[in-house]
């Protein structure tokens, strides 16, 4: 599926300003999540993250929980919520988060660097990809 370019223009938009280096966004379409948007992700990664079930991996835990998945560093986590895939994704910091309610998308965001989101910094993301979130 080609990157839909309005999700991908505010993909690289709501990146840069918070400082994300890589990130997708994920439409809900029936039982299972679509990508529709993807910066920095690297080609295996993508593959198979272009349809994703409910429950596998941050974006389709995100949606399973209606709740924000997220990890201080991609490359060491241990919690069992990130998939050895991510991995490959240049990033240590990383965040899924569900927009709608009923949840209608995913976004993903990572930085290079380990950092903790506590709830204020989640709740910011959150309401900052809402403003102007495109419509799918």
């Amino acid at each position: 599926m080609a990157d839909d370019v309005a999700m991908t223009a505010w993909l690289a938009d709501f990146l840069a300003r918070h400082g994300g280096t890589s990130g997708t966004v994920h439409l809900v379409d029936g039982d299972v999540l679509r990508l529709v948007a993807a910066i920095n992700i690297p080609p295996p990664v993508r593959a198979v993250t272009t349809v994703i079930p409910r429950g596998k991996g941050m974006a389709g835990l995100a949606w399973e929980r209606a709740h924000p998945v997220s990890t201080c560093n991609l490359q060491t986590d241990a919690t069992g919520d990130i998939r050895p895939g991510a991995r490959a994704v240049a990033a240590a910091a990383a965040i899924a988060f569900p927009l709608g309610a009923p949840v209608a998308a995913i976004v993903g965001i990572a930085w290079p660097d380990d950092r903790t989101l506590d709830d204020a910094t989640t709740l910011a993301l959150i309401e900052d990809a809402g403003d102007d979130f495109p419509a799918a």
